[in-house]
């Protein structure tokens, strides 16, 4: 009982918090106010306050992207990002044209489809970071850890391509592209405004634009190597300071600040690519290009190396594996249809990757007419294609500084947004796997983005495209395949296909068909083996250009690609070792501990294994 008297008509307020009774699903609070009139007489009236919302575990609720949109915009940016436009093009005109999307299509559907659905799926119903999904079966944790660190490691230099596109849209504010002529510092003798650089002569020639890309920008000439890198080059490391900026302020406040970032970034490349194909078809040549691409060759099909081409395309171009899908999704309402969710999206994805051929292709029909050369001596992918082919294209183009700026905040936005999930699955999967990091979130973004940044000064040095090199060639290949083919292994068969299909159901109530069950336990799994031994199989150490590196280089390749894959073991040993119960504990789900205590383990019965 309030006793204190309260002066003329002042009110004042307590909270009291209710005691929980057995029927009640969380902490109440009763707000009692307490109003003191002129005459003497005391009124008290009560009401009843919403605490925030808590979970069974009395842990706050996972908070939600503010607007469905978000998420799938934030879902198509990961997922479309450059790769979509410098390499699937050449893969479709090098591999027999629209033929190669009989292969592509192919493995689309059994594997690319079901592993992106399974990943939005299991992030959803368990709302956890890569490395927390995986209390469905503890075993497997390591291979959450593992994603993890390749998204870091791939942030090492994913970083750095954007802080590229971001030196090359400053340069192009002016009234001549620097990469036009050869009458620049830093031209060599042997620039020439057109060279067939795929042939090899005593006298090495180059255009501008490559010299530009080799000498102004990465300043390669002014190292021997990997072993000789030279300092961070003053210009790059603040376009890269920049970039790491603009990363932390999209993400420090979680998805509800980079739900609304890709609002921006998610869209704006499909404006500018609709702009340069309308620009690009009105060109001489354009349509002999586009003709090019769409040419279709079924010859073609009978060469193993197009469908193992086009299954590595699709592992890669989806984004499944880097743990980005599971963190997106885990800030989904309970009761989100995932299902529709990853057909609209991965669709999305295939459709961009088609629909940018046309913006490319007509540029390189352009230059293999503007130049009177045949289209695959300009045909290439890769970074020469957007930093080299096509600013030389743009440069050829009345208003050419205007079409650079336009093309170079595509790329922006391209490599932003995915660079964006990249973090975001590192922050996730951390904070949600160390409970204590969830308070200091922004300090924790700040500490991932600045650690990002130092290790990134590496690739802005005068040798640090050897080291670009270097990462890209083993932070995310075969590591990437295995770490798919164990997460697929455990959920499929481990957990169980049965036992997921009922997760989904009580999620959108509707459970997977058939199609679905058989690609996630028998299709989808044989295919990553079958990937993870072809990567192993066809194997070939880096080189850029004629520089092949030395030994030791492809060492620390090798051992920063198996660092990350150790994590399934040693996690799996770990959990083995630490579990009173051994085996059964350790593939049992956290939440049926209890049911190992009395001897029912479903892992342990033949009807787990055979079911479907």
């Amino acid at each position: 009982m309030l006793t204190e008297s309260v002066p003329g008509s002042l009110m004042s307020s307590v909270v009291a918090p209710e005691k929980p009774t057995s029927n009640t699903m969380g902490p109440k609070e009763v707000e009692l106010i307490l109003v003191k009139e002129q005459n003497g007489v005391q009124f008290t009236s009560s009401t009843l306050v919403a605490p925030a919302q808590t979970n069974t575990n009395g842990e706050e609720e996972r908070e939600t992207w503010g607007k469905k949109i978000d998420f799938l915009l934030s879902v198509i940016g990961f997922a479309v990002d450059l790769a979509n436009v410098w390499r699937f093009p050449y893969l479709c005109y090098k591999n027999g044209g629209g033929a190669f999307l009989v292969p592509y299509l192919f493995f689309m559907v059994i594997a690319g489809m079901p592993l992106f659905y399974m990943e939005l799926a299991v992030g959803q119903y368990n709302r956890e970071g890569a490395a927390g999904v995986w209390k469905i079966c503890p075993i497997f944790k390591g291979v959450g850890f593992t994603v993890i660190l390749i998204s870091l490691y791939v942030g090492f230099y994913y970083n750095v391509i954007i802080s590229w596109a971001l030196f090359y849209l400053f340069s192009s504010f002016t009234g001549e592209l620097p990469w036009v002529h050869c009458n620049n510092s830093w031209n060599s003798p042997n620039c020439s405004d057109w060279a067939d650089n795929s042939s090899v002569s005593d006298i090495y020639k180059a255009t501008p634009a490559q010299e530009y890309f080799e000498r102004a920008v990465l300043h390669i000439q002014d190292s021997n190597g990997i072993d000789d890198l030279g300092r961070p080059r003053w210009q790059l490391t603040s376009c890269l300071a920049v970039v790491i900026v603009l990363l932390y302020f999209s993400l420090w406040k979680g998805v509800k600040t980079s739900g609304k970032v890709v609002w921006i970034t998610a869209t704006m490349p499909y404006v500018v690519l609709t702009v340069l194909l309308l620009r690009g078809v009105t060109l001489p040549g354009a349509i002999d290009g586009i003709k090019a691409y769409l040419s279709v060759d079924f010859l073609r099909l009978c060469d193993a190396k197009v469908w193992i081409e086009a299954a590595t395309q699709i592992c890669f171009s989806l984004g499944v594996g880097f743990g980005v899908l599971i963190a997106f999704s885990s800030y989904n309402k309970f009761s989100n249809n995932c299902y529709r969710d990853a057909i609209i999206t991965s669709s999305i994805n295939s459709l961009t990757s088609f629909f940018s051929g046309f913006v490319v292709f007509s540029f390189l029909g352009y230059m293999s007419h503007k130049h009177n050369v045949a289209l695959d001596k300009v045909a290439r992918d890769g970074a020469g294609l957007v930093f080299v082919i096509y600013p030389e294209a743009i440069a050829t183009l009345p208003g050419s500084s205007v079409w650079a700026v336009i093309f170079f905040i595509m790329l922006l936005t391209l490599g932003i947004d995915s660079a964006m999930g990249g973090m975001e699955s590192v922050i996730t999967g951390l904070i949600d796997e160390f409970k204590f990091l969830h308070k200091h979130r922004e300090l924790f973004t700040l500490f991932i983005v600045v650690s990002t940044f130092l290790i990134s000064l590496f690739c802005v040095t005068n040798g640090g495209m050897y080291v670009f090199t270097l990462l890209d060639h083993f932070a995310a290949g075969t590591s990437i395949l295995f770490g798919v083919l164990i997460e697929a292994i455990g959920i499929a068969w481990f957990y169980g296909v049965d036992r997921f299909s009922d997760d989904i159901e009580e999620m959108i109530g509707q459970r997977p068909g058939r199609y679905w069950r058989l690609c996630w336990k028998f299709v989808s799994p044989c295919f990553l083996l079958f990937m993870v031994v072809v990567s192993f199989a066809t194997f070939n150490p880096p080189n850029y250009g004629s520089y092949m590196f030395p030994p030791w280089a492809n060492m620390l390749g090798w051992c920063l690609a198996i660092s990350s894959m150790t994590m399934v073991p040693l996690y799996a040993i770990y959990k083995l070792c630490t579990l009173p119960g051994k085996l059964a504990y350790a593939i049992t789900p956290e939440t049926e501990h209890h049911l190992v205590e009395n001897g029912e383990v479903r892992q342990f019965t033949l009807h787990h294994w055979l079911v479907v």
